[in-house]
């Protein structure tokens, strides 16, 4: 049985001028929004700072931070009051506190697994979590082509925690978000498919309507 799939429009950007166009583009169709953060360190390239991160009262925002040092942010997540805040399982701090942290505030918590992590390895962050993010793409960059390769990672996550939800980010788009959408995920994650092109709103209803669709995947 198939799943229902959510299509999440990702922002990334990197001064506030930009990142308010891009919310402002996004509210008009959906409101599950991810919202990636880097901080130059983990991920090669350095987004607008959490501290200036924002989004209107109506969104369910996911927070995907790509950060060396998650318990840094920790003060300004809780302030922020995201619906899930995303870190990276390869980070050199333990995750676990943090998580406990986040959920006795009411936010749910994830972990996003670069390519090279294997799900065993990081099964008590799994326990934990809420939500596993299966990363196929470049940290910090929109418009990367996806690993098709990591949907394997997919059922052993599944496997392991069968009610978790499960999100793919990196280099979804028409031409394959259907296959993702039939590999028993929860959400798709799109950025530059959506963002850079002409009609964010359209190609957006696009991608909802490929995924609905019956019939032999291609």
């Amino acid at each position: 049985m198939i799943r229902t799939v959510s299509i999440v429009p990702t922002i990334l950007s990197d001064n506030k001028q930009e990142y308010r166009e891009k919310v402002e583009t996004i509210n008009s169709f959906t409101r599950r929004v991810q919202i990636d953060v880097t901080d130059g360190v983990f991920a090669p390239t350095e987004t607008l700072d959490i501290t200036n991160v924002w989004w209107p009262k109506n969104w369910e925002a996911d927070l995907h931070l790509m950060v060396a040092r998650p318990s840094d942010h920790i003060d300004t997540i809780l302030k922020l009051s995201p619906s899930l805040c995303i870190f990276h399982a390869e980070t050199n701090e333990d995750l676990l506190p943090i998580f406990e942290t986040l959920k006795n505030a009411g936010i749910k918590v994830g972990v996003a697994l670069l390519p090279s992590t294997y799900p065993g390895n990081v099964k008590p962050y799994i326990d934990a979590a809420d939500h596993v993010l299966i990363f196929a793409g470049q940290l910090g960059v929109q418009g990367g082509q996806a690993d098709l390769m990591q949907m394997e990672k997919i059922a052993l996550v599944r496997n392991m925690k069968p009610e978790v939800e499960i999100g793919w980010d990196g280099g979804a788009n028409i031409n394959n978000v259907r296959a993702l959408a039939h590999a028993d995920l929860d959400v798709i994650n799109v950025g530059s498919a959506i963002s850079n092109a002409p009609n964010p709103a359209e190609a957006f209803q696009e991608l909802v309507a490929e995924i609905d669709k019956n019939g032999v995947v291609l």
